[in-house]
């Protein structure tokens, strides 16, 4: 029996029984299910369709199994567990931290590369992969049929890492995360990210920024984008505003003194293409404001209203910065950082007191906006930063938290508060 347990264990992870508080595989049933936060993790190898077909099929199944044996033990000790293998792709699940997730992609970059110098070895070509990473609530349990089941994870958040895996390929950069992810790391810091577009997923009114995670670039790369940062996301500020000559100017710098940076020249060529039509992706989507709408709501009255209150302040605050009057901004701010502390302080209770099982998460949501406010702050009171740029960050980091924050985790809060009130 032990035996079999093992080997059921190779095709649904102990943890998958762990989380749906089941001690064996014997009591997995149909439709079982739990909600946890977890970090999603997609990965996937570049063209490999056009490079299976230069294999058997003998040559294709022995290649996958020697790429996803050097990627496995890569996600393993990171507390990650990998859901399912989809042809060529991983799918993996990290429940405990967001960093894990970050961490293991970058462990499979760095594996990928002693893997590509055994393929060069051997006379092949090297493979490249993109990774996406997306952070949120998932609803994880079994689907299927009779005669057919299997464990999965459901949620928005699963297909926006699968998204951003997707859009890596686009941008030509191995690994993005969203700014759920960004925001649920425990020190930003400690990696190299910079800005690298805002998304709309079809069918959804929030955009989502995106950020790209650049550690494990060659070093001379690594070292050039990280000299450029400044200037690139200057560059894309204008250009999501419409000032793409200005846009144009600093990305054809930043190309100057790091010419392999893909995202860079993507911009340049976007840039290019609405001087001669008048039109770029994401160029009309992106205004300095941020209008309310009802679609916004979480379903919690006071919380919506102080929502609306604050996404009013903050619409102001932008503008003040752009057009600089400096008098205005600081009055704006203290309202801002005294509004968002009494609503968090009002949400904690009500967490606290409806005993709601993802308090620790929201509050960590909390304190990155605290600390994305502060920041701001300092950077507003120096006066160094472009008036446009600054404006375009405040939209970022604190507009764009507000409304995904009230559309995912306040929302997920007020089903939490209905379900306990019997409503």
């Amino acid at each position: 029996m032990v035996d079999t347990e093992k080997a059921f264990g190779r095709f649904v992870p102990r943890e998958f029984l762990h989380f749906l508080d089941i001690d064996n595989v014997r009591g997995v049933r149909l439709g079982m299910q739990t909600e946890r936060k977890m970090t999603i993790m997609f990965a996937d190898i570049r063209n490999f369709t056009g490079l299976s077909e230069t294999m058997t099929p003998q040559e294709n199944f022995d290649f996958m199994n020697s790429y996803l044996s050097q990627m496995e033990p890569m996600i393993v000790p990171f507390r990650g567990l990998i859901d399912k293998y989809i042809g060529d792709a991983i799918m993996a699940l990290f429940p405990e931290g967001t960093d894990d997730a970050v961490q293991g992609a970058l462990a499979m970059l760095e594996r990928l590369k002693v893997y590509n110098e055994g393929r060069a070895r051997a006379g092949y070509l090297p493979i490249r992969i993109g990774i996406g990473i997306n952070t949120g609530i998932v609803m994880l349990g079994t689907v299927g049929g009779i005669g057919r089941m299997e464990g999965t994870v459901i949620s928005d958040a699963v297909n926006l890492a699968s998204r951003l895996e997707g859009m890596s390929k686009v941008y030509g950069v191995p690994m993005l995360i969203s700014e759920h992810t960004l925001h649920s790391l425990e020190d930003p810091s400690r990696y190299c990210i910079r800005f690298l577009a805002r998304s709309r997923v079809k069918g959804k009114l929030e955009a989502q920024s995106v950020y790209e995670v650049f550690d494990a670039d060659p070093p001379r790369m690594l070292a050039a984008k990280k000299r450029t940062q400044k200037r690139f996301e200057e560059a894309l500020a204008f250009y999501f505003v419409g000032d793409i000559s200005r846009a144009r100017t600093r990305l054809a710098r930043c190309l100057e003194e790091v010419p392999e940076d893909a995202p860079a020249r993507l911009y340049l060529n976007r840039c290019d293409d609405y001087l001669r039509n008048g039109h770029a992706e994401g160029v009309e989507e992106n205004e300095l404001t941020q209008t309310w709408s009802e679609e916004c709501s979480s379903g919690v009255a006071e919380i919506d209203s102080r929502h609306r209150t604050r996404l009013s302040q903050m619409n102001a605050l932008a503008t003040a910065v752009r057009e600089r009057r400096t008098n205005d901004t600081l009055p704006i701010l203290d309202l801002i950082e005294r509004g968002a502390q009494e609503q968090f302080a009002m949400e904690e209770t009500l967490m606290q007191e409806s005993r709601y099982a993802f308090l620790a998460e929201h509050l960590q949501q909390h304190r990155r906006f605290q600390t994305n406010l502060q920041r701001l702050s300092e950077e507003i009171k120096s006066e160094t930063e472009n008036p446009v740029c600054m404006a375009f960050r405040i939209k970022l980091l604190l507009m764009d938290w507000t409304v995904n924050h009230s559309t995912k985790t306040d929302r997920h809060l007020g089903h939490h508060l209905k379900s306990r009130s019997g409503g």
